[in-house]
């Protein structure tokens, strides 16, 4: 397999040019697996264990559409929502605020007028601070639903386009809501489950006991840490690096999965299943609509809770307009072109041992490139 030396050349080259520590990338091809490619280590300071194929890593905002969105559109396929509806309508304690007034489809498409970062974990009591454990978390999110509701908006509703973390822990809510279920084990028994996407999971070194059953905890090294972060006077390894996620106990609906690249496949593939009508948890028609760019008066990129290519886009410039994909803070990525069936999963910890470090941007399109190149074009 020539092609997969073109790959492992070119992470080890990002590696010895201090993009990350170490990334897996994997690339699939009409649902053929074409390249597992792993370069560098998991940690480099203190210098960690070679990375693997099955090394974890902390997805950060690919939490959205792998948990999130998938969440939403399947609560649509069963008709217990649908986009149009505002969401005071299922969280009642947004009665009659600006933020009550936006629809589903509005938190999705980033266009609620809410700001898309604040703080919320400062003003949380350092007494409720990160929860070691997931669940029981009750306190602190009708804290941070409270704050997000009082929240000035920065727009009007459909106004403007701004991404927005503090709209996608809304949608969150809304999933725990609608599903009476913590989010964490709904998307366990709802997605990864149905789809065998484990190791895909939130809070990975907390052990969490339902219906009786342990789930196992995951071997920390087995997992890439992230940042030596400031805030928590610790390297974090398992924690969500996402410090408004690690407040509310490590699930939330915009940070805080974490998985294998294999794990991200097996959510992608039900998505580009679901796009041509193949067997899939996800209906075709929604899958479409959800994937398809919003018409927007301000040009945006954004499908529902996907993003599309726009130039110059991470996803590089081969990827088909029909395209759609998401990136993690943390140094993840996933970009689906259901033209010519092609995924692309990379995983890295570039926010390792600093965030400051943000070389990815040149190393991503570069990488999908070059991905298309060696498995489309040149077939």
């Amino acid at each position: 397999m020539a092609t997969h030396h073109v790959f492992q050349a070119a992470l080890q080259s990002a590696v010895d040019d201090g993009v990350f520590p170490g990334a897996v990338l994997t690339v699939r091809l009409r649902g053929e697996l074409q390249c597992v490619a792993v370069a560098g280590r998991l940690s480099s300071a203190p210098p960690g264990l070679p990375v693997q194929h099955s090394t974890i890593y902390d997805l950060a905002s690919l939490t959205k559409p792998l948990a999130t969105v998938t969440s939403v559109l399947l609560l649509i396929q069963r008709a217990k929502v649908a986009l149009e509806d505002p969401v005071q309508q299922v969280l009642a304690e947004l009665e009659g605020t600006p933020i009550g007034q936006a629809t589903v489809r509005d938190l999705l498409t980033h266009c609620s007028g809410l700001p898309g970062w604040r703080p919320l974990y400062e003003r949380l009591d350092a007494g409720a601070m990160v929860p070691r454990l997931s669940g029981g978390n009750q306190p602190v999110k009708q804290h941070v639903l409270k704050m997000i509701r009082d929240e000035p908006l920065i727009y009007g509703r459909g106004e403007r386009v701004v991404y927005s973390d503090l709209g996608f822990m809304l949608l969150g809510f809304l999933v725990e809501r609608l599903t009476g279920m913590e989010l964490d084990l709904w998307c366990e028994e709802a997605i990864i489950r149905p789809l065998r996407a484990e190791p895909l999971m939130f809070c990975p070194t907390a052990g969490r006991t339902q219906l009786g059953v342990a789930r196992p905890i995951v071997d920390a090294s087995r997992i890439a840490p992230t940042e030596q972060d400031e805030w928590r006077n610790r390297l974090l390894c398992g924690e969500v690096h996402d410090e408004n996620a690690a407040a509310m106990g490590g699930v939330a609906g915009h940070a805080g999965l974490f998985g294998t690249a294999e794990s991200v496949l097996a959510v992608s593939g039900a998505w580009l299943r679901g796009y041509h009508g193949g067997e899939s948890i996800l209906d075709r028609e929604l899958v479409r609509q959800f994937t398809t760019r919003q018409p927007s008066s301000s040009r945006s990129s954004w499908a529902l809770g996907w993003d599309t290519p726009s130039a110059p886009s991470s996803s590089g410039s081969c990827f088909s307009e029909r395209s759609f994909g998401h990136l993690g803070y943390t140094g993840t990525s996933l970009w689906i072109d259901p033209l010519c069936e092609l995924e692309v999963v990379l995983l890295s910890n570039r926010v390792h041992p600093t965030r400051r470090n943000e070389k990815i941007k040149v190393f991503r399109p570069r990488i999908h490139d070059l991905a298309y190149r060696e498995f489309v074009s040149a077939r």
